[in-house]
């Protein structure tokens, strides 16, 4: 149950332009598809990546630390942390049994294989898109429970890109072409309501002592 209350209360402490640009930026934001990135061992890359997420408008990352440990890049996210739903997993398998329990189709990133191109890439199921380590790719594991693959069309001598520009341009793409179509790729209106507190509480100074008074008052 979202306290719309308490909402209310936390919109008091942001300017009437930054509600409004919360609600512009939140009416492009999707789940419809979700981003994977499994032990990158350069987190920079993870920063990258997180924030083609924010600026193309998918709102949930999903990270897998089996092998090495995570940081976030500040500088490289340039705030996107604060704007994009995290979700930390320390297994692949706890990371596709979540996301297949929420729908998500697997789809692993990968030049090697007999993928689909990315502008045949059917965008209308929920889609998990898996992203590998700098040299390896993406694990065994990964590949043979995936229920699909895509890759970037190239013409040139080169067979990869770095892992976050591949992410950026196959995240440009898919988003864009989902806003172009009839499929219901917004966020819930219950979502929508967290989001706008959360972010409410992302931006407030002194965010416990503000919570702490609105709760006395309860």
């Amino acid at each position: 149950m979202i306290d719309l209350d308490f909402l209310t209360y936390l919109e008091e402490f942001i300017t009437d332009n930054r509600k409004e640009r919360f609600k512009t930026i939140l009416a492009n934001r999707t789940n419809h598809f979700t981003i994977v990135v499994e032990d990158l061992f350069q987190f920079h890359n993870t920063s990258a990546v997180m924030r083609s997420c924010e600026v193309f408008g998918i709102q949930e990352i999903n990270i897998i630390e089996q092998r090495f440990g995570k940081n976030i890049d500040k500088e490289i996210a340039m705030g996107a942390q604060k704007w994009v739903d995290i979700n930390k997993f320390s297994t692949i398998s706890h990371c596709m049994k979540s996301l297949k329990n929420k729908g998500y189709q697997i789809i692993a990133t990968t030049p090697h294989n007999d993928s689909c191109l990315l502008q045949d890439f059917d965008i209308t199921n929920k889609s998990a898109l898996f992203f590998g380590t700098e040299k390896e790719g993406l694990s065994e594991e990964v590949m043979s429970q995936a229920d699909g693959f895509l890759k970037i069309p190239m013409v040139g001598f080169t067979e990869s890109l770095n892992i976050s520009v591949s992410a950026a341009i196959i995240i440009q793409d898919i988003t864009t072409r989902l806003r172009q179509t009839n499929i219901k790729w917004q966020l819930t209106e219950e979502e929508l309501l967290e989001k706008r507190i959360q972010w409410a509480k992302n931006t407030i100074k002194d965010i416990k002592q503000v919570e702490e008074r609105y709760y006395a008052t309860k």
